[in-house]
């Protein structure tokens, strides 16, 4: 066998080790999304997760901070303390949470950062779907 064929072979074998332990693996592209965002207090942290999460646009947020961030704004450098708020959605409900976010967001040009979930347990990723979808709709 070539390299690349040992390679390929071993990458099938993960792939099937990792189905059988209960992770989902995506073909299509990723069934979950998580989302970031930052804003300037807790409370205000709160309000964004609580919202997103009681209009099913996200199954969960976690809030994080404060932490310290550095950015350029109106050719100053800022330092403030921020909250961030992790959501986890689904591709087809992230148009709606960013436009929940830019609507409901105390900021000019707030942070919305969507990054893929390329691999998770089929079970929590199940879960995500089922408490996005509108109308509460149960995939089960």
């Amino acid at each position: 066998m070539t390299d690349a064929e040992t390679t390929g072979t071993a990458e099938s074998a993960d792939a099937e080790a990792a189905k059988a332990a209960g992770a989902a693996d995506f073909a299509d592209g990723p069934e979950a999304l998580t989302v970031l965002t930052t804003t300037d207090s807790e409370a205000g942290a709160r309000e964004l997760a609580r919202g997103a999460v009681e209009a099913r646009l996200a199954a969960c947020a976690q809030i994080s901070g404060p932490v310290t961030s550095v950015y350029r704004w109106k050719d100053a450098v800022e330092t403030a303390p921020e909250w961030q708020v992790l959501f986890k959605t689904t591709p087809p409900r992230y148009a709606a949470l960013e436009d929940h976010l830019r609507a409901v967001h105390p900021y000019e040009t707030p942070e919305i950062i969507a990054t893929p979930v390329v691999r998770g347990s089929a079970d929590y990723l199940r879960w995500v779907a089922e408490e996005t979808a509108p109308g509460g709709a149960r995939t089960e």
